[in-house]
């Protein structure tokens, strides 16, 4: 028998399973498709605005590890641009493999292209993930503890419904199967999460260019700065209007400049600000003549849609009313993006690894920005519809709470001060021997 099972293996998971295999967990991560990392395989962007203040006080609590893959992949550093302060680009084509190789320094178990279909739940209490590999019959892995941080993308037949058809993004839905979230199979309350229109869930904010569709100039360009702003023209403008914030999951893109402007970053790929953008009129602007998209393939149409619903739990990531299980990434909030998700993952893992030694889980001071972040989302979490705003640390209404609360800070001495003082200090340190 396992000790922990974590299922789902982008950002959230992969912390996850760190954490707890750092303690001395016996931990196996199962993952549907054949790579890590999800939608950390286009996103890119770290340590903007608030992120900077929760990927150092990751550091100083001991769980600076995939920080620091991130930071070694970065192509750009202490990059500004709309809404975004001392951003860093990772390149997404380079970040998989040192994520992978680090689990596997510590002893966690992968299992890839191996879907979670449903649990083994009595008495409150999931004894077993049933999984599923290709057209082999399905088998059960049995734990003591499980993290739920199986995203909210997907799947197939929800884009199709509720965005602009399957836009073969990322996720790859058809290829290797929908997601299937443990929690909800073993009977955790999920709330449905509208948009202003309605309408289930949000639209992913950027879409990927294959670098070598575009001129040679432009492309030189944007290698060198890191970021290109492009303004519309009002022909532009006008064509695409319809594709504002609305519909998008990144409110820190929310600003009237995502509006006017089209913003390129390069991390690896070239990354598109918008959740989409038809070629028709994409290829009318210089430098795009003959622009192809590479994620999603639809690019003209829509990219993944997320966030239609979430799970509850509280502020130690427990999933009430089961005893052994914890969320984490998407799962565990209204919360967006890759530091995000490595915060709760962490929490999540290492709450595991306290129940087995028969401690009593934590939760994480709100006068830090992770606890903020654990705190404020999982306060969002109520029952019934609603129309949500999707949160993170570098935009809308979370990082204004953090520049209010004054715990936001680019001053890495004042940081640590603050996580020595409320006693966090290298508490996600591995286990000694």
């Amino acid at each position: 028998m396992e000790q922990l099972v974590v299922v789902g293996g982008g950002w959230a998971g992969c912390a996850a399973a760190l954490a707890a295999a750092k303690k001395g967990l016996a931990v196996t991560l199962v993952e549907r498709t054949d790579r890590l990392l999800a939608s950390g395989l286009v996103g890119g962007i770290m340590r903007n605005n608030g992120r900077f203040t929760a990927a150092e006080e990751l550091k100083l609590m001991g769980a600076g590890e995939l920080i620091a893959v991130a930071d070694a992949a970065s192509r750009h550093r202490d990059l500004d641009f709309p809404g975004h302060r001392h951003a860093a680009l990772y390149d997404v084509e380079k970040v998989e493999l040192p994520v992978e190789r680090l689990l596997k320094n510590h002893g966690v178990k992968l299992l890839r292209q191996c879907r979670a279909v449903d649990v083994v739940n009595r008495e409150n209490k999931i004894e077993a993930v049933e999984i599923a590999r290709n057209s082999a019959p399905t088998e059960f892995l049995r734990g003591q503890y499980f993290v739920d941080a199986t995203g909210t993308a997907g799947p197939q037949a929800r884009c199709s419904r509720f965005g602009n058809g399957c836009a073969m993004c990322i996720y790859r839905c058809p290829t290797f199967g929908s997601r299937v979230s443990i929690a909800v199979k073993a009977g955790a309350a999920e709330n449905k999460i509208l948009r202003q229109s309605g309408v289930p869930g949000y639209f992913s904010g950027s879409c990927e260019l294959e670098p070598t569709s575009l001129d040679s100039s432009l492309l030189s360009r944007v290698r060198e700065e890191g970021l290109i702003v492009i303004p519309f023209s009002p022909q532009t403008f006008n064509a695409q209007k319809e594709l504002m914030i609305q519909i998008k999951a990144c409110r820190q893109y929310s600003s009237e400049t995502y509006s006017h402007n089209l913003i390129l970053l390069d991390t690896g790929a070239i990354k598109l600000m918008v959740p989409y953008l038809p070629l028709s009129i994409l290829r009318c602007l210089p430098g795009f003549e003959r622009a192809v998209f590479r994620d999603p393939l639809g690019g003209s149409r829509g990219n993944s849609v997320r966030f239609s619903g979430i799970i509850e739990r509280d502020r130690r990531l427990m999933v009430p009313p089961l005893k052994n299980l914890f969320a984490a990434g998407e799962r565990a909030g209204l919360s967006l993006g890759h530091t995000e998700a490595i915060v709760t993952g962490t929490l999540a893992g290492h709450n595991a690894w306290r129940l087995s030694r028969g401690l009593e889980p934590v939760e994480l001071s709100r006068e830090c920005a992770c606890g903020e972040l654990i705190a404020f989302t999982g306060s969002q979490n109520i029952r019934g519809d609603r129309t949500g705003v999707v949160y993170s640390l570098a935009g809308g209404p979370l990082w204004e709470r953090l520049q209010q609360r004054n715990l936001y800070s680019t001053d890495s001495g004042a940081i640590a001060e603050r996580i020595k003082r409320l006693g966090l200090l290298r508490i996600f340190d591995a286990e000694r021997v």
